[in-house]
């Protein structure tokens, strides 16, 4: 699945299961994937995240980079978040907690999990994007 397959404007649902805090979460909102310049593409979240205590506006920023070795997901800034790869186990160490997540699905309904563990973090994330 190429980034540039999935270009557009995506419904997003998310379900968050906190371990440590024993709590579940939805998040809803969208989720825009939009040409950035060559071999790039713009990660444009704007959600709501619906909490026990209230809902909070949410939003987040990425770039799919093409790179010699593949393309890879960055974060805003410019720093590696992992590489992009569809329907295998990427890892981000972010001390003292580790991400695993994976990007499975086809260009009209795709999914990511990540599961987070460690001394700060223990949750499961599972965002479901499918075409607006």
């Amino acid at each position: 699945m190429d980034p540039t397959d999935l270009l557009g404007t995506w419904r997003l649902e998310r379900v968050i299961e906190d371990r440590r805090l024993r709590d579940t979460s939805q998040v809803d909102g969208t989720l825009v994937l939009a040409p950035a310049g060559p071999g790039e593409v713009s990660w444009e979240e704007r959600a709501r995240w619906h909490r026990p205590d209230g809902d909070v506006e949410v939003r987040r920023a990425l770039r799919l980079v093409r790179a010699d070795d593949g393309w890879w997901v960055r974060f805003d800034d410019g720093r590696d978040f992992h590489p992009w790869s569809p329907g295998e186990e990427v890892v981000h160490d972010c001390d003292p907690d580790t991400y695993r997540g994976r990007v499975s699905g086809t260009t009209c309904e795709w999914t990511i999990v990540w599961v987070v563990t460690g001394p700060a973090k223990d949750y499961t994330m599972t965002t479901v994007l499918s075409r607006a």
